[in-house]
């Protein structure tokens, strides 16, 4: 990569107001930029350049590699896989977008609207990435199934109105707690063998489920940098390791959705 000398960077106390939600992390502000400065931005050394390509790296991969994976000729619902596909790319495309315009001339305006952009990627992870799940669950039970899904997007409409509108992370965090309450009732019907599956979809989802819990909490309380302020400017902050824990969790999802979408086509209940 070429490594060019960028804009003076900005303290924490000099940068624009609406950048000013990790007090914590003290320097490496770029400065208000034309777009053509934002973009540029991604070849020199300043405190978002690790929250781009945490997401922008695997983003490139889950546009072109992800569909190289999905076991399409054994897929007997393609639509689920389809929603699988954009729920693995969409928070991807959404952070990197935000990271790296947030720094934008318009200032909070343009700011806002890259934040509400971002909250929808995590949206549609968190409503596209389950249809598969309650679907699969629900697989013997088609009119239960249907009204489940139904409920799980009218839910997730509640959510996204909440996550847009949400002041801070702490309030934001608890929007998704629905939805996260709403797969734990699937996780346990197929614990309790009431719902269908595949054998080992079930762990990858606890698991999918714990890091995408534990990189939130990491995030809201700003370690390790509230122990260290000025440290983890530029690397291996709190919202870098949430990145990289959302990355895993989304291979975890991918690995258990793409077990339910093969073991459908030998399921002993047909879809219908």
């Amino acid at each position: 990569m070429v490594v060019l000398s960028g804009p003076q960077l900005l303290d924490w106390a000099s940068s624009p107001p609406h950048l000013q939600f990790n007090k914590y992390v003290l320097t490496g502000y770029r400065p208000a930029s034309p777009l053509g400065g934002c973009l540029r931005s991604l070849f020199y050394l300043h405190n978002e350049l690790g929250n781009i390509y945490t997401h922008g790296i695997p983003l490139l991969f889950f546009l072109f590699l992800l569909p190289l994976a999905i076991p399409w000729s054994q897929i007997t619902v393609p639509w689920l896989a389809v929603a699988h596909y954009m729920a693995c790319v969409a928070p991807q495309l959404g952070s990197v977008l935000y990271h790296l315009f947030m720094n934008h001339e318009g200032g909070a305006a343009i700011y806002h609207t890259l934040l509400t952009l971002d909250m929808c990627g995590i949206c549609i992870v968190n409503t596209l990435g389950a249809l598969p799940i309650i679907y699969c669950t629900l697989l013997c039970y088609p009119t239960v199934r249907s009204v489940a899904l139904l409920l799980y997007i009218l839910l997730s409409s509640y959510v996204i109105y909440c996550a847009v509108g949400a002041q801070s992370n702490i309030t934001r965090l608890q929007s998704f707690a629905w939805q996260a309450c709403y797969r734990f009732l699937f996780f346990y019907l197929r614990y309790m063998e009431v719902g269908a599956g595949s054998p080992t979809s079930l762990r990858n989802y606890l698991v999918m489920d714990a890091l995408a819990i534990l990189g939130g909490f990491i995030n809201i309380v700003r370690v390790p940098e509230r122990w260290m302020p000025g440290k983890f400017d530029y690397c291996c902050n709190s919202h870098q390791i949430m990145h990289v824990l959302v990355v895993a969790s989304i291979l975890y999802l991918h690995w258990g959705v793409v077990d339910d979408l093969a073991w459908i086509s030998r399921s002993p209940c047909l879809p219908h």
